[in-house]
């Protein structure tokens, strides 16, 4: 099971203000009823994706917030403080959030300075897009940008979840987007002593230039708990060889 609550599990978003003298207040334009099977205890975090840069390509990376302010901009707010686990970001440390709001799907940010960096906006349209009430982001008034926009800046194989870090059990669920030749690829599932102990291929919905959507479980038998990892890649139909390879470490139970 997993030691933190997932944002997924809770949709009920509320945009406001931090209320912090660099953050203007934002208005709420638009909610998610809860689900009946959302629950999120008041003592415990949500975990939340921050994207951030692997090889110039935007990459998650799970963080832990408190669920006492708005989700939304406590996450952005938690992504201008840079990463944890040893990724890039293109984020100018002086930016700044101004504003947040999100309405008819588009969440439209107002930052200080402008941002022209294709890579900065697209860990922050990445950051925002996990909530299900946006699709996609206006910066400063510009046009809204979805996912396809910043198709330069994302990795061949993009798995959103599970988020490095968590813990897994056996027949656990990994998603994500691809782009990748003919729309296949492969994983493997690694334990500590980096033995394999699942492997399969993958199909997306659509590849060879145009990015879908996978889903594949994995189960897995083990004699305890311990640390593992969740491989991703491409086969070269030109020489064999691994790429596009991407790795993801998890707990496993």
């Amino acid at each position: 099971m997993r030691s933190l609550v997932v944002l997924s599990l809770f949709a009920a978003l509320t945009l406001a203000g931090c209320g912090d003298d660099d953050t203007t207040t934002v208005t709420v334009r638009e909610t998610v009823t809860e689900t009946a099977t959302s629950s999120v205890p008041s003592e415990a975090p949500a975990v939340v994706a921050l994207y951030f840069l692997q090889d110039g390509k935007v990459w998650p990376e799970a963080r832990g917030i408190t669920t006492d302010q708005a989700i939304a901009t406590n996450t952005i707010h938690q992504l201008f403080e840079g990463t944890e686990s040893g990724l890039a970001t293109a984020i100018p440390p002086e930016t700044r959030l101004r504003g947040l709001t999100v309405d008819g799907g588009v969440a439209s940010i107002q930052l200080d300075p402008v941002l022209t960096d294709r890579k900065a906006m697209a860990q922050i349209a990445y950051t925002l897009m996990q909530f299900p009430t946006v699709r996609r982001v206006s910066f400063n008034g510009g046009r809204p940008l979805g996912a396809g926009a910043f198709e330069a800046q994302t990795p061949a194989i993009l798995v959103q979840t599970p988020l490095s870090g968590e813990e897994v059990e056996s027949g656990f669920e990994a998603s994500g987007t691809a782009n990748t030749f003919e729309a296949t690829f492969q994983y493997e599932l690694r334990n500590s002593e980096n033995q394999i102990l699942q492997k399969d291929f993958v199909t997306a919905t659509s590849g060879s230039g145009t990015r879908g959507t996978f889903s594949f479980a994995v189960t897995y038998d083990l004699d305890g708990p311990q640390e593992g990892s969740l491989v991703v890649f491409e086969i070269s139909a030109a020489d064999g060889s691994r790429t596009n390879e991407r790795t993801i470490p998890l707990q496993l139970r």
